[in-house]
């Protein structure tokens, strides 16, 4: 395996959500804490970013054209980072004030599936909501501390999730044509104080790849949630992890600056900035939103 670079210097203060964009050959990201979404194409270096009034915590892709996005105040369109016209949706937590969305990504069917996170942390009031494609919104598990990546097995027969703070990812079993999740058990879960698991993707051998944030790495799971391979980061807090490039074997990681003391930025200078690696397996290619 290649060695991690730095390939952008995107100096976020809370990177997540990275996703590759195939008709443009561009990494998408958001930084959450930044209020941006933000688009880099590695061939030319041209980089885009649109500053909203609100967190954006994740989006994906449409099959037309622009993005269904996941703020602070609910899910909403958006048209372009050019244009920067948006389109609200729906507000499934519109009651509880201390929550934002964090992550999430589009099933098979092309609906966008997405969690929240309760800032506090004094109780599990986060949840994980799907919402299909006659913009209807259901509430679908729960509930967490903080919901984290979420993603679906190559034969889209199970869904996971993590809860961050429990430092725990979970598995359902997943009824894709009816969107059922039953059977839920832990599918692993880290020792404290080694990092915890954060945004999520899976490969084509249907192992999961999860950033260990707090703990400078990203590891690959068995689809039976064995620990397989770690690799070091020269970042404290990487975020989520995303596959893209002409044959989505490239691992793009996203990673947190906020997080740092004066002490962990002397010993962590890129924080902020997203990192690349050339794996030996393929990625899934994220499913778009059908509407």
């Amino acid at each position: 395996m290649k060695a991690v670079k730095n390939v952008l210097d995107a100096g976020s203060l809370l990177g997540e959500c990275p996703r590759w964009h195939e008709p443009s050959s561009s990494l998408y990201w958001v930084d959450i804490t930044g209020k941006t979404l933000n688009s880099w194409q590695p061939a030319s270096g041209v980089r885009q970013s649109l500053t909203l009034s609100e967190e954006i915590g994740c989006f994906v892709f449409r099959k037309t054209n622009g993005l269904v996005a996941a703020l602070r105040s609910g899910f909403v369109f958006i048209d372009s980072i050019e244009s920067g016209r948006i389109t609200p949706i729906c507000d499934p937590e519109s009651d509880k004030p201390h929550n934002r969305f964090n992550d999430g990504r589009c099933d098979a069917l092309g609906r966008f599936w997405a969690g929240s996170v309760y800032s506090p942390k004094d109780k599990s009031d986060a949840w994980i909501y799907m919402l299909d494609n006659q913009l209807d919104c259901r509430r679908m598990a729960g509930p967490l501390l903080t919901s984290n990546g979420i993603a679906f097995s190559p034969d889209n027969q199970t869904l996971y999730y993590a809860d961050t703070p429990q430092h725990t990812i979970y598995a359902c079993d997943f009824d894709l044509e009816h969107a059922q999740l039953t059977n839920r058990r832990v599918f692993h879960r880290f020792p404290f104080g080694q990092g915890r698991p954060d945004g999520c993707a899976v490969d084509e051998a249907g192992c999961y790849w999860t950033a260990l944030y707090e703990g400078a790495a990203v590891v690959r799971l068995s689809p039976g949630g064995v620990l397989l391979e770690t690799i070091d980061l020269p970042v404290k807090y990487p975020t989520m992890v995303a596959f893209g490039g002409s044959d989505c074997s490239t691992l793009f990681i996203t990673s947190c600056r906020q997080a740092c003391s004066e002490e962990e930025l002397e010993s962590y200078p890129e924080s902020g900035s997203i990192f690349a690696i050339e794996v030996e397996v393929k990625g899934l290619k994220e499913n778009l939103f059908v509407l």
